[in-house]
């Protein structure tokens, strides 16, 4: 009989013995006397005349048909069981961060569309494409319209128009980061007449609300905030009139010394839909570094309403902020810090313009500073410091959905990385030929790493040991390095872009357990358009599908 096998495993089959497989089957005759057929044939032993089945044989042969029927239907179940087991994973894959249904073949184009995708101001001063993923939709601005394209098909979901200077968000760029959310918050129309409205996944709008000037007045121009909010920002407190201290800016933007005084900066979120408060925070100020307060932030909410000092170059009351699904990220003079989607104010331990606070997909965040000995100061969701690691906290690009959640400590001193659990709970540390620079991907037991040699290692997720280095970042025909700048998996193969400085991109696939290459795509045989030649930043996975994202339309990839 069949055992059925663990997870992954193979089917074990029993061989029983087939006279004890049923106690309460006859049993053969007792051999007969030794006397001559009157036909002149002798009996066998088991008393079958020959030419004639015996009892046994028959017995035998009864046998024979279930057992082959029940082979056949045990091997069937187990294809079926394969069958089973790899639709979860392609269903699992729909659901977490760079995840793709089946990476094990080249890629090919499966659908395309064609418009303007981002804001061509945020394009055009280098911004980037700025896109969010909603549910298992594109959603992003193009032209006048907020347009949502199924990752499947690439058909537009929907579309909804937008005001005069639309300003939606949180949205993320697809060369820094991708920015998952529940709703975008749009605003639009004249600046002495704005108004607000909330998007959902499936394309409901709710009730536009108009702004209140009275609000804007007294807690700062409005901007998109996390969690289908308005937040708004003004600096507060006493104006100094002398000891600003040494901070000095040339007209060429050099900056020295420190700017010791300045205003604090008070940030509120309201509901977007009933203009609720829902949190208001004070970030004081604190000395910083002069190039910190220089006056190169732009637009509202990117610089003050105070006149500039063109010989100095200073400005001690810009600030600035990128605003995401979980933070509102602040910087500016004497008020780096961050905030998050529930109000709750982080890195302020952290001197302004040395560090950064991130979030975590596990829930959490990180803070850290740049410098030659990096600690990673470990969060939970609420905020509350729970460890503490060497290295900044790596979490993979891509993951296959199973294994513990896992942190790397990336930018070590020596050549190792080191391995944590989601609370920095050291697992192994692992010797490596150069620092590990990347966490690529967890798929299939293994922790794919990019090092700074340029080299792709597998390491035992349990044990840190190496399984496999792959080397193809060797300089190319041409001369120029190649690095790996993105990372995808299906659970078993994992997909790197493979770029140049040159802005080329290609792609290689590799087994996630023993490091053999499946594939490999570069120059124009690779199914990169667009990002093939600006750069594979543009790739992004929503809902198992790989889009690849230009500022003049999307493409599928499958």
């Amino acid at each position: 009989m069949a055992r059925d096998p663990e997870p992954g495993g193979a089917f074990v089959f029993d061989l029983v013995d087939d006279g004890a497989a049923d106690p309460a089957a006859p049993l053969a005759p007792p051999a007969a006397a030794a006397v001559d057929d009157p036909d002149g044939e002798r009996p066998d032993a088991d008393g079958a005349v020959p030419g004639e089945p015996s009892a046994g044989s028959g017995r035998m042969l009864r046998g024979a048909a279930p057992v082959a029927a029940v082979l056949a239907i045990v091997l069937g179940t187990g294809l079926a069981m394969d069958g089973v087991r790899d639709a979860a994973r392609s269903e699992r894959m729909r659901d977490v961060h760079g995840g793709v249904v089946d990476v094990s073949a080249p890629l090919t184009e499966t659908w395309a569309w064609e418009g303007a995708v981002g804001s061509r101001i945020a394009v055009e001063e280098g911004l980037g494409i700025e896109v969010a993923v909603l549910g298992d939709v594109l959603a992003f601005e193009s032209g006048a319209e907020l347009v949502a394209l199924s990752a499947a098909t690439g058909a537009e979901a929907w579309t909804v128009p937008l005001g005069a200077d639309p300003d939606c968000g949180p949205t993320g760029s697809t060369g820094w980061g991708q920015v998952t959310t529940s709703a975008l918050v749009c605003l639009g129309g004249p600046e002495t007449d704005r108004a607000v409205t909330v998007i959902g996944p499936d394309g409901v709008v709710s009730a536009q609300r108009v702004l209140s000037a009275a609000d804007t007045r007294r807690f700062g121009e409005p901007r998109p905030g996390p969690g289908g909010t308005v937040v708004r920002a003004e600096r507060t407190g006493r104006v100094p009139t002398s000891g600003l201290g040494d901070g000095e800016c040339t007209e060429l933007g050099e900056c020295t010394g420190t700017v010791r005084a300045g205003q604090d900066l008070t940030v509120r979120a309201e509901d977007a839909v009933t203009g609720a408060e829902r949190w208001r925070v004070t970030i004081p100020f604190r000395p910083t570094p002069a190039d910190q307060c220089a006056n190169w932030y732009g637009t509202s909410w990117d610089g003050s309403g105070t006149a500039v000092n063109l010989n100095s170059m200073l400005d001690p009351g810009g600030f600035g902020a990128r605003v995401t699904d979980r933070l509102v990220q602040l910087y500016g003079c004497g008020v780096e810090a961050v905030i998050t989607a529930d109000g709750v104010l982080l890195g302020t331990e952290i001197e302004p313009g040395t560090g950064s606070v991130e979030s975590l997909r596990s829930g959490g965040y990180t803070s850290y500073t740049y410098s030659e000995d990096v600690r990673t100061v470990l969060y939970d969701s609420a905020g509350t410091v729970v460890g503490e690691i060497d290295g900044y906290a790596a979490e993979p690009s891509a993951v296959d959905g199973s294994g513990p959640d896992t942190l790397l400590g990336v930018g070590e001193p020596g050549a190792k990385v080191t391995a944590y659990e989601a609370d920095g709970t050291p697992r192994w540390d692992a010797e490596v030929t150069t620092d590990a620079q990347s966490f690529l991907a967890q798929a299939a037991g293994t922790a794919v790493v990019l090092t700074g040699g340029g080299t792709v290692r597998g390491l035992d997720l349990a044990s840190g040991e190496e399984r496999w280095a792959w080397n193809g970042t060797a300089p190319d025909e041409y001369g120029a390095d190649l690095y790996v700048s993105r990372s995808f998996t299906d659970g078993q193969f994992v997909l790197l872009v493979v770029e140049n400085g040159y802005g080329s991109a290609g792609l290689v696939s590799l087994d996630a357990v023993s490091g053999e290459m499946a594939w490999e795509q570069h120059g124009e045989d690779a199914a990169l358009g667009g990002a093939g030649q600006v750069g594979g930043s543009g790739l992004l996975a929503i809902d198992g599908n790989i889009l690849e994202v230009t500022p003049d339309g999307v493409r599928g990839l499958g």
